[in-house]
């Protein structure tokens, strides 16, 4: 696995956002349902960017943090030019410009773990660097959650 930093400009995304824990959001398929409804109401976000749908991933920063059992907050969304004319149910979210460790997952979507166990559990400790709290996964024509040729890129937020 090929991971590397990049700096990202701040963006804003609009679409619907949950808090839970991974344990949760498996089995109840919070991101399946929730990616679903984005997709079936993305005609409402006007200033749309593009048709990637990113997910954000927001933890609070506590000691022995675990997304299995502590819940976090997961945002699926569009970006957008701005954030104005947010549709009815959904959030505004800006994402700050940061410098971020990036790589792309391949394989299926349940074996996802093993790229954020590398960037969380090996690469920030091997290259001296905190977490800032939050990550983001890009999910564009390569998404095939259930295909082995499924690709997502990871961004982790540095400090």
């Amino acid at each position: 696995m090929i991971a590397s930093i990049v700096k990202q400009q701040s963006f804003t995304i609009v679409g619907y956002s949950f808090k839970a824990n991974l344990k949760e959001i498996e089995e109840q398929e919070l991101g399946k349902k929730t990616l679903h409804r984005l997709k079936d109401n993305q005609m409402l976000i006007s200033n749309k960017l593009a048709d990637e749908v990113l997910l954000i991933q927001i933890y609070d920063m506590k000691l022995n943090f675990n997304p299995y059992v502590d819940p976090f907050t997961q945002i699926i969304g569009y970006k957008v030019k701005d954030g104005s004319n947010v549709p009815d149910g959904m959030i505004v979210h800006q994402v700050p410009e940061n410098n971020y460790v990036t790589c792309t997952h391949k394989g299926l979507e349940a074996e996802l773990y093993k790229t954020y166990d590398y960037l969380y559990g090996k690469w920030l400790a091997e290259n001296s660097y905190s977490p800032a709290g939050y990550d983001f996964e890009v999910w564009d024509e390569r998404y095939k959650p259930e295909e082995h040729e499924n690709e997502i890129d990871v961004y982790v937020a540095l400090k």
